[in-house]
């Protein structure tokens, strides 16, 4: 079985300058003098980042404000016009081209959207936790200990968590929002962009405001449980999302090949409806060099969705969704990644990859 990538360009916040934050960047003149400081590769989460939105840039403004809390020591609280030029330095070194018009064609069509298309409901655009998530999870959240996440979290096969997260109420006001985009989308005739290179169907939550909302899900809430089940990851510094909706059913999406996602770590939440079948199937974890090798037995695992659950997972343990057989799934899924955490993209075996374990038991 031939395993693909499933992908997008669309990453909410910093991730080109991050990527080649590692090495010395030209800064700005903060003091009169020109700076060779790095980026700090662990944001400082408690700084308040300026807005940029205000301003004709040629890069979003998102982008400078997540970057802000990169900053060394020493250009925290300097004038934001020195920030600005420090940050956009950093962007036309380490952003080709090619990458800077997609990027503002990607604002354009985003900015068509958000001067037209009116919410349906206002309420889910700000983070609402009592509204959203059921108390459980809130107080596992509130304690923010080991303990309090382990008494929710379910860990049905290694590597895979599962847990009650969102409210009945909340997966119906998102569900009727996404509805009403894709009415408004198809009465006014507007192209709308898919969430990623394999699903059909489905629509990016960003893409018509909710990405402050989903960057505070981030930050707030997976980034703590993230912090506890997948350390290796650098779990507490995920500092990018893509927020998107897939659609499964009659007219929709049947099922989702084998794969591996985009991400470091994924969120995937069911809102409903009602449907059968649509089981996720696990296969295992591997490199990029082995990521085609079959699976054997003890990674094998098949997990059921239910509204309002939870499924939290490495995004390269490889998965797919098998057909939905009657009725209409649409499941929130959450990508966050962390950039400076790139080992995954190196061809090379770690211990994560089973082909290279499975082999050692033999020597």
């Amino acid at each position: 079985m031939s395993l693909r990538s499933e992908s997008t360009d669309h990453w909410r916040v910093a991730s080109p300058a991050l990527r080649g934050a590692e090495n010395a960047v030209p800064g700005c003149a903060y003091g009169g003098a020109v700076s060779s400081q790095r980026l700090r590769v662990n944001p400082i989460r408690d700084h308040v980042s300026e807005s940029y939105d205000e301003l004709e840039l040629d890069f979003s403004p998102s982008i400078f404000s997540s970057l802000e809390k990169h900053l060394p020591m020493n250009m925290l609280n300097a004038p934001r016009g020195d920030k600005l030029k420090y940050l956009r330095t950093i962007l036309l070194d380490y952003l080709p081209p090619a990458a800077r018009i997609r990027d503002q064609k990607y604002r354009e069509y985003t900015q068509m959207i958000l001067s037209n298309y009116k919410p349906l409901n206002k309420e889910l655009y700000a983070m609402n936790p009592t509204a959203f998530f059921v108390p459980a999870f809130l107080k596992a959240i509130s304690d923010n200990n080991e303990d309090s996440f382990r008494s929710i979290v379910s860990e049905p096969f290694p590597g895979i968590f599962t847990f009650e997260m969102l409210q009945p109420h909340f997966c119906e006001l998102l569900l009727s929002e996404v509805e009403s985009f894709e009415r408004w989308a198809f009465k006014t005739k507007f192209q709308i962009i898919r969430p990623n290179t394999m699903n059909k169907y489905g629509t990016v939550l960003d893409d018509f405001g909710l990405q402050t909302m989903l960057a505070k899900l981030r930050e707030n809430f997976i980034s703590p449980l993230s912090k506890v089940f997948f350390a290796e990851l650098g779990g507490s510094t995920l500092d990018a999302h893509h927020g998107f909706i897939v659609e499964y059913g009659k007219d929709r999406d049947i099922d989702l090949g084998f794969h591996v996602d985009d991400a470091d770590i994924t969120l995937n939440v069911c809102l409903g409806k009602q449907f059968s079948g649509g089981e996720l199937f696990f296969r295992g974890m591997r490199c990029d060099k082995h990521i085609n090798t079959e699976s054997i037995a003890e990674e094998i695992f098949d997990y059921s969705h239910v509204p309002g659950q939870a499924v939290l997972h490495h995004g390269r343990h490889r998965h797919g969704a098998r057909a939905t057989t009657w009725g209409h799934r649409v499941n929130l899924v959450l990508w966050c990644r962390r950039y400076f955490h790139l080992h995954y993209k190196l061809y090379h075996c770690n211990f994560s990859c089973t082909e290279i374990s499975t082999s050692l038991q033999f020597l």
